[in-house]
């Protein structure tokens, strides 16, 4: 598994805002569409395409274009809506699936509430919406759904992300029987979980920041 880490004065000063405690809901939302955008051009650096040859105002131009199927894009709730639109903007003939995970109080394991995925993913690209990669529990069990399906190119969005949440995927892959191919994107990776779970220094929960408390 690859962890990338995107370099880019632009990425480190949005997301700069977006820790600040005083910045607003309305802010952090267009700050994290934007930081969106910005990821998603680096996570899609390898976005499958094919040639095509286009006719210009002067003659025929090699080109390349999309190919199909259409990568699927697939924001985890709620948090991961909030992320939609900025993935969306780079990659508007991308098709959209969701997945609603939450902790089971009995098992403490994250259980899916909503599937709105293909129920085969062989040859997809599959581009996963999660802002924080902590624990790294509820994305280890979207990429363990994701792979069950057949899929073996997926690509993680995060804001931040955790070693330890970096490991905890590690490990999933660990178990895995079949060569595939996953990365993580993220805007950077802090230095570690407090008692709670969150990122330190992180940015608080992102889901109610995102659209406060309710």
């Amino acid at each position: 598994m690859e962890a990338l880490t995107v370099d880019h004065p632009l990425v480190a000063h949005k997301l700069a805002v977006l820790r600040d405690v005083n910045t607003d809901s309305p802010t952090f939302r267009r700050l994290t569409d934007e930081l969106v955008t910005l990821l998603a051009y680096e996570a899609t650096r390898d976005v499958w395409v094919s040639d095509v040859t286009v006719e210009t105002p002067l003659g025929p131009a090699p080109g390349v274009q999309l190919s199909r199927p259409a990568p699927l894009v697939i924001p985890i709730l709620r948090a991961g809506l909030g992320m939609l639109d900025g993935m969306t903007r780079l990659l508007p003939t991308a098709e959209v699936g969701f997945l609603g995970m939450a902790r089971d109080e009995t098992t403490l394991r994250p259980a899916t509430y909503a599937d709105r995925l293909p129920k085969s993913l062989t040859g997809r690209q599959c581009y996963v919406l999660d802002p924080m990669l902590a624990t790294g529990g509820t994305l280890a069990a979207s990429l363990r759904l994701l792979l069950d399906r057949g899929a073996d190119k997926v690509t993680a969005i995060c804001l931040l992300a955790a070693p330890e949440g970096i490991r905890a995927l590690e490990e999933e892959l660990s178990n895995v029987d079949r060569e595939v191919d996953v990365r993580v994107v993220t805007a950077a990776v802090d230095e570690r979980l407090n008692d709670q779970g969150f990122i330190v220094p992180g940015l608080g929960d992102a889901g109610d920041r995102l659209y406060g408390c309710a």
